[in-house]
Order: structure tokens, then C-alpha cells, then sequence
């Protein structure tokens, strides 16, 4: 029914706003606890580089769209896609309300392959476990381009961490002993107006790395919602203002995504991180540790680094993971004990939680869609 396409694009367009809001404080909670930003400006900031970077590329919109669960073993209906988006965003609610910064990206593959598992009867064939290729980063599937970034690229996050900020506190070192015009350089109220001009590029850089991963998971379910509707027959016979809904060639045929998508997708994204999500932010900024400029400028340089080598390698890491084990890493180069850890085993639960639950969530509501006829 082209009625339930439209609703599956809608509520697609739906989780993208609370990505937004949800994900806002992975890019901006660190120049907000630094006070170099005040959180108005920085949610501005963040909303136009999240648009700025979600038009950069589709390589993980791409992943999304053909790598995660096999059209071919399953008829990927839009009730399939629907309740996948509803497993991600009741979890992304949830962990919202709660002030947990939780990855949105795992929620929604999570959904997916919950809802495609409970559309399969259970054959785990339906979902793309892994397809090892040369060079590794071509490999497609769940294991290689989810859960060894989910693990690896954290570890990538808080080592670069680490080591920048190690890099920095050497580099003040030096100057101090260096003495003269080089001492009253690294004098705090110095290195702190340095470093809170950085810090709005570092943080603008999250931004965008933010838009360029996470809306594309969301441009991706879009075309995948589409191009099973055209091979289903729904698209036909489409009333002429609703032309734009039929997939181009491109996209059917060499995995391009339409540039309505694109934009819709983009802008959506930005207006819900003009909503802010400030929870999180407390989380993030104020309880997980102490935070000066250096500290946020190394954070937020760390992980977009590692994010935006993700997105152009097409592989859908977690803005939430990353952010936080680089302000993990950086915590722990100034003293182990900086480290606020009990917030970070609640962090971690919600990490290891997201994918299980979202799929849980989602499985269960495609079986209760079969229950009543719908599905």
C-alpha cells in the first residue's frame, strides 16, 4: 500500500529527528561544559554542520541500504522497515530519558535485524553475517562493518585521546621549561583562550562528522523502503505530484541515493539537533569528567578524526561511542582517577544493550503486526 510506504518514509524522517536531538550532545556537550560556546550557539553550530555534513556522501547510506539483511532471503516490506524504526526509536527514547548516550546507528541495526529475523521465521540466513573482501575495509556484513567498528573504533577513539592530549600536556611541558616568552605562552588563562578558539573548530568538526555518518543511515532505510516498494509494484500509477517517490536509476541500479533524500534527510536532521538534547549533555559534559578547552579540543579533534574515516570507508560507527571514549581517553591522560567510572559502566550497558534491545523491540512489534493480519 502506498499509504504505508509514505507512513515507513515518515516515520523514517521521525527517527532522523531524534537522532538529532538524541546525538546532539555528542558533538557539542564538551564546548558547552567548557563555557567556550553557550549552549544556544552551540546547538546553531552543531545544526549546520550536521546539514553541511549529511550532504557530503552516501557510502553509508549505501551500507544501510544493501549490507546489513538480505533482500534476497526476505521480502523487505515496509513493515519490516516500519517496525525496525520503531525498535530504534523506543530505545533511543528510552535511553534519552534516562540521559544515556546510547548509539542511535546500533539502534536502528538493531531494529533491522530484529525485524528481519522475525519476518524470516527465524533464519538467521536473512541477515548478512559477513562478507570478507580485498582490502578489508570492502568487506560487507554485520561483523565486519558493524561489530568490529563497534568495538574498534571506541579503542580508536580514547588512544587518540590519549595520545593528543599526552601530545599537548608535553608540548606545554616544554614551553614551561623552556622559560621567557615561552613559559608566559602556557600560562592557564593563555592555553585557555587558545584553546577555546580551537574548540569551535574541533567541535564544528564533530558536527559535521556527526551529519555525515548518522543521516545517512536514515537516507539509507529511505531508499531501501522505496526501492522494495517499486519492485513490489506499490510505485505505480503514482499520482503525478508524488513522482519524486519512484527511485532513479542511479539508485536502483548502482546504490546512488536520490538528492530529495539527500536534503529531506539532512534538514530533518538539523532542525532536531535545534532542538538540543540536553540530558545528554549533562552526561557527557559535566558528569563523565572535569573539562577544560585543551580537554574538549582533544575530545571532540579524536573522534571526528576516526568518524569521518569511518563514513568514507561507508562503515556506520556510533558518534556517541566515539565522543565519549575520546573524553574517556583524554580523562585518563591527566590521571586515571579523573574519570568519573561509574557513569562510564552505565555508558558501557547502554552500549552493549542497544543492538539486543532495539532488535528485541522491533521483532516483537513485526510479530504483533502478523498477529492482527497487517504483516
Amino acid at each position: 500500500m502506498l499509504t504505508l510506504v509514505l507512513v515507513v518514509v515518515f516515520t523514517a524522517l521521525v527517527f532522523e529527528y531524534i537522532n538529532g536531538f538524541h546525538d546532539t550532545a555528542n558533538s557539542i556537550a564538551t564546548v558547552v561544559a567548557t563555557k567556550v560556546l553557550s549552549p544556544m550557539q552551540a546547538v546553531g553550530m552543531a545544526a549546520v554542520m550536521n546539514l553541511l555534513g549529511a550532504l557530503a556522501g552516501t557510502a553509508v547510506a549505501q551500507t544501510i541500504a544493501s549490507g546489513i539483511i538480505d533482500a534476497g532471503v526476505v521480502d523487505v516490506g515496509s513493515q519490516l522497515i516500519l517496525c525496525a524504526l520503531l525498535g530504534g526509536i523506543i530505545w533511543n527514547l528510552i535511553t534519552w530519558w534516562f540521559g544515556l548516550p546510547s548509539s542511535s546507528s546500533h539502534a536502528l541495526i538493531g531494529g533491522l535485524i530484529g525485524a528481519a529475523l522475525a519476518a524470516a521465521g527465524m533464519d538467521f540466513d536473512v541477515v548478512i553475517w559477513s562478507e570478507p573482501a580485498e582490502p578489508v575495509w570492502r568487506s560487507a556484513g554485520v561483523l565486519w562493518k558493524v561489530i568490529i567498528p563497534m568495538v574498534g573504533s571506541p579503542v580508536l577513539g580514547f588512544s587518540a585521546g590519549f595520545l593528543m592530549m599526552g601530545v599537548l600536556f608535553f608540548i606545554i611541558a616544554m614551553f614551561a621549561r623552556a622559560g621567557g616568552v615561552f613559559a608566559r605562552m602556557v600560562r592557564p588563562r593563555w592555553v585557555n583562550g587558545f584553546f577555546g578558539k580551537s574548540q569551535i573548530v574541533s567541535a564544528a568538526s564533530m558536527g559535521f562528522a556527526h551529519g555525515m555518518n548518522d543521516a545517512q543511515k536514515t537516507m539509507g532505510i529511505v531508499a531501501l523502503t522505496l526501492i522494495s516498494a517499486e519492485a513490489a509494484g506499490t510505485l505505480d500509477n503514482l499520482p503525478g505530484f508524488l513522482g519524486f517517490l519512484h527511485p532513479s536509476d542511479e539508485a536502483l541500479n548502482e546504490g546512488g541515493i536520490d538528492l530529495w533524500i539527500k536534503i529531506t534527510c539532512a534538514l530533518v536532521m538539523a532542525a532536531g539537533t535545534a532542538a538540543g538534547g540536553w540530558r545528554i549533555i549533562k552526561t557527557l559534559g559535566h558528569k563523565l569528567v572535569k573539562l577544560h578547552p585543551i580537554h574538549g579540543f582533544a575530545a571532540e579533534t579524536s573522534a571526528a578524526s576516526v568518524i569521518l574515516g569511518a563514513s568514507a570507508l561507508g562503515i556506520p560507527v556510533s558518534t556517541t561511542h566515539n565522543i565519549s571514549s575520546a573524553i574517556m581517553g583524554v580523562g585518563t591522560a591527566k590521571r586515571f582517577n579523573a574519570i568519573k567510572w561509574g557513569v562510564v559502566n552505565k555508558m558501557v550497558w547502554a552500549w552493549i544493550l542497544t543492538i539486543p534491545m532495539a532488535g528485541g523491540m522491533a521483532y516483537l512489534l513485526f510479530r504483533l503486526l502478523q498477529a492482527m493480519g497487517w504483516a
